[in-house]
């Protein structure tokens, strides 16, 4: 989303609610939110303790710290993954620090390879998640049916230029998943495509 775009309204509603402290609005946000929060946690983490602990940290700093979305700079859901992330990679750096530090196996270059590896999968789910039907549709036939551009353009019932058109989009947003992954633990780093997740 461009800057200069207005925001969309749920987003901007969502934003007065929390800051008013109306608590079905965060009922509201978790509801519609909860399950990429913890997804994206999981996939970090590898503990599905942990990423509940995540998802329930992430939710209350959002009651708490409100104002500390900003409309202009994207969706609201971006701004959740990308807190969610950040929160998950500090808990994975925390805990396999204080594994190493007590004895445990590998070495510090270990833990960032592996921090690096967790923040471009969960960047690459959520970026799967989140692009547009007809994109994912495309890249479903292709990679995980092992359909070619024509077989997938057949199928989903579109020209061959369409389906390759598709499946391009689609492995360019993929390859920005890779691209994050070299900046893992700061608050500017989203897991989302175009600076926003």
């Amino acid at each position: 989303m461009a800057k200069t775009d207005a925001p969309p309204r749920w987003d901007r509603g969502m934003q007065q609610r929390l800051a008013r402290g109306e608590a079905a609005a965060l009922g509201e946000l978790y509801d519609r939110f909860a399950s990429l929060v913890h997804g994206l946690a999981h996939r970090v983490l590898g503990d599905e303790q942990a990423a509940d602990s995540i998802t329930r940290e992430v939710f209350a700093q959002v009651w708490q710290h409100p104002d500390a979305y900003d409309p202009a700079q994207g969706p609201l859901r971006s701004w959740v993954a990308a807190l969610a992330h950040r929160l998950a990679v500090q808990r994975l750096r925390v805990t396999e620090t204080a594994a190493l530090a007590a004895g445990g196996p590998g070495s510090a270059e270990e833990l960032e390879h592996k921090v690096r590896r967790a923040a471009v999968a969960a960047r690459a789910d959520y970026i799967v998640h989140s692009m547009p039907a007809p994109l994912r549709a495309a890249l479903d036939l292709a990679y995980f049916q092992r359909r070619d551009y024509r077989q997938a353009a057949a199928d989903l019932g579109v020209g061959e230029d369409e389906a390759r058109r598709r499946l391009r989009l689609g492995l360019q947003l993929l390859s920005t998943a890779h691209d994050a992954g070299r900046d893992t633990g700061g608050p500017g780093a989203p897991p989302g495509p175009g600076g926003a997740a």
